[in-house]
């Protein structure tokens, strides 16, 4: 009979955890959190100094039954729910939920889920750190307030469904306001001169940039300036003025932090912040590798640290001298010196073995779950080597008195390029076979001037939206991704090609937060907030001052806004699509299942139909377009509009090609 009882969180480690401590434990699962603030009430006594109510979630019981049974048996209970404030939070309200024997109840908690860590946590066994479940108290009460507070009023004023969050918010005004900079962006024309010079030795023409004039740099502002400098130098020789060479290195990248990991996979994979952490959570908790059974093969995947421990550290160093050679061997460099509010509980994000490389697992893992493990590998081997050496070739071209100016690159050492597999160095700069040699003639091929217009400020995209959220300070590693997916889900924001785009519900809805909550919505106040919530977690600021500080000023401004504010009508986005029953053209909806059409003419007129989003390709069985399409639970896949009478379908996105072969195929 087992002598101990472990909880953890996520039934997907519990076999991988019973494996490795053996018959004498027993590994059960709470499934995340068990008790809560209700759902039908704030759920917090403001009038006896903000005491939360917490209840059992509904349908817990079952699994409560379960684990109380189990306590009672066990000689000693381990609660071994994630290692962060949230986690910290569960394990105290299983202690509650379970009325637990304080005398038999130890914390024990893991970076990643292997044996050695697994094994070790049982020596470091702690008691419930009340400090980090007060600071997670506090985070839950103050989005408690927010949220119940004034989302009805939203309801009211607005429409039905809408929320309003401490995050939330203030994430959708930094959003609103890049949005506004784009608008009141006034373009600014410029040009461009640019010279193919065939230099003395070389096959190829390099490409030369107008630099300026013997007086310094000059800005081509309009055509009648570039027309002048052509006609003045249809007559000038092209002599190589002069040729400067310099060394300068790139620096291997960090490990990756929640943050980071989130925007390299949107870059790189076209991830969203949503499936990242999905992903990564199953390479933490484990995934079943063939021939392995359930491996986790990543740590701790909410971090903000760019840590490593020395164990890990000294393994990658090995298996970096052994694969590359001892000369790739480099230096972690220390990303937590310069940063504010890192917390540094974690390590960063990376591999549980170093030497479980991506070859290994390429043909054993799903598809984008190795992706995101190859992405994880390949970024944490490159930050414990060396930095790429480069040698720069700068060369200034006089015609006349105008100069212009090219520069070319090569590769000196590659250093941790060897690994990353990065193109950042592959830009415009020249490649060039011989040695270009001061006073030798360059001879024109063709001048090329171009009109551009300065681009107003890029639209947010996943990644860039989460990079500003934490260099504001606004939310945590853990909050990224579900403020983002909330964003999307409430249609405040949508997304197209990447980018982000405020909706008019999500102006309307701003504008409402800013004239009457501007403390919520303000950047600076948020960030304040987070800072606070360390401060609680360290010890260092009790808990409920911060809500005794915060309410009443929030629930005055819900009192005003209840009385001032009237009731703003947001119109229905019109489609292109006519109702074939009454002639009107039909509007877009959402329900439970997401975006829909239905005709503007309701009650009288109650037809709707699905909303499918085009690709541009058609289907190569019938000819009909393809249509992003979800399962039942929600799973995206491409798919004809005529289904179920055309079958095809595919789960990730055709390409022309693809789809021109299988029609001549079929």
């Amino acid at each position: 009979m087992a002598k101990y009882l472990v909880i953890v969180e996520s039934p997907a480690k519990v076999n991988t955890i019973k494996k490795f401590l053996g018959s004498s434990y027993e590994v059960m699962a709470s499934n995340g959190h068990v008790r809560d603030l209700p759902k039908s009430s704030l759920g917090i006594d403001v009038e006896n100094d903000y005491e939360p109510h917490y209840i059992t979630i509904r349908g817990k019981g079952e699994l409560l039954a379960s684990l109380r049974k189990a306590a009672k048996k066990a000689d000693r209970i381990y609660l071994a729910t994630d290692p962060d404030r949230e986690g910290e939070a569960i394990s105290w309200h299983l202690m509650y939920a379970l009325k637990l024997d304080e005398e038999k109840v130890s914390r024990i908690t893991f970076n990643e889920i292997t044996r050695n860590a697994v094994r070790e946590s049982l020596k470091h066994a702690r008691e419930i750190d009340m400090d980090r479940v007060d600071a997670q108290q506090a985070r839950r009460c103050l989005d408690r307030m927010v949220g119940y507070r004034i989302s009805p009023l939203l309801w009211s004023k607005i429409k039905g469904g809408l929320s309003a969050g401490r995050v939330q918010s203030a994430a959708l005004r930094i959003i609103c306001d890049k949005e506004a900079q784009i608008e009141a962006f006034v373009p600014q024309e410029y040009w461009t001169l640019e010279a193919d010079l065939k230099l003395r030795g070389e096959r190829k023409a390099v490409r030369a940039s107008y630099y300026g004039d013997e007086t310094g740099k000059v800005e081509l502002k309009n055509e009648g300036q570039v027309r002048a400098i052509e006609q003045e130098l249809e007559s000038e020789k092209y002599l190589v003025r002069s040729v400067k060479k310099s060394e300068h290195v790139r620096k291997a990248p960090l490990p990756f932090t929640t943050s980071t990991l989130q925007q390299e996979a949107s870059k790189a994979l076209n991830f969203s912040t949503q499936k990242t952490m999905r992903l990564a959570q199953q390479l933490y908790e484990g995934v079943a590798v063939k021939g392995y059974g359930t491996v986790a093969l990543i740590t701790y995947l909410r971090t903000d640290s760019t840590r490593i421990s020395q164990e890990a550290l000294s393994a990658a160093n090995a298996y970096v001298s052994e694969v590359y050679g001892s000369q790739y061997v480099g230096q972690l460099r220390d990303g937590n010196q310069n940063k504010q509010n890192v917390q540094d509980a974690h390590e960063a994000i990376r591999p549980t073995d170093v030497t479980r490389t991506p070859v290994q697992l390429k043909d054993l893992l799903p598809r984008d779950l190795f992706r995101l493990y190859q992405l994880i590998w390949r970024r944490f081997v490159a930050a414990v080597m060396k930095e790429a050496r480069y040698e720069t070739t700068t060369v200034k071209v006089a015609a006349g008195r105008h100069l212009f100016t090219f520069s070319a690159s090569r590769t000196l050492f590659d250093g941790f390029q060897a690994v990353s597999g990065s193109e950042d160095e592959k830009s415009d700069s020249v490649r060039l076979t011989k040695e270009v040699e001061e006073g030798s003639e360059a001879v024109l091929e063709k001048l090329s001037g171009e009109k551009h217009f300065t681009q107003p400020p890029a639209h947010f995209t996943e990644a860039s939206l989460v990079k500003t959220l934490e260099e504001l300070g606004i939310g945590r590693p853990s909050t990224y991704a579900p403020t983002i997916t909330l964003l999307l889900n409430r249609r405040y924001v949508t997304k197209e090609k990447k980018n982000l785009y405020v909706t008019e519900l999500g102006d309307v809805v701003n504008n409402m937060m800013v004239e009457n909550f501007p403390t919520i919505v303000d950047v600076n106040f948020t960030a304040t907030v987070e800072s606070l919530l360390d401060g609680v977690e360290e010890g260092k600021v009790e808990w409920k001052s911060i809500i005794r500080n915060f309410y009443p000023d929030l629930d005055a401004a819900v009192r005003e806004a209840e009385k001032k504010l009237d009731r703003v009508e947001v119109k229905d986005e019109v489609s292109d699509v006519p109702c074939e029953l009454c002639g009107r053209m039909m509007v877009y909806k959402y329900g439970p299942h997401g975006k829909f059409l239905a005709c503007p003419g309701f009650p009288e007129c109650r037809n709707t139909k699905p909303y499918y989003e085009k690709t541009g390709l058609q289907c190569p069985k019938c000819g009909g377009d393809i249509v992003v399409r979800r399962t039942r639970k929600g799973r995206r896949y491409y798919g004809c509009i005529h289904n179920p009478d055309c079958d095809y379908m595919v789960w990730q996105k055709p390409k022309e090609s693809e789809l021109s072969e299988l029609k001549q195929e079929t």
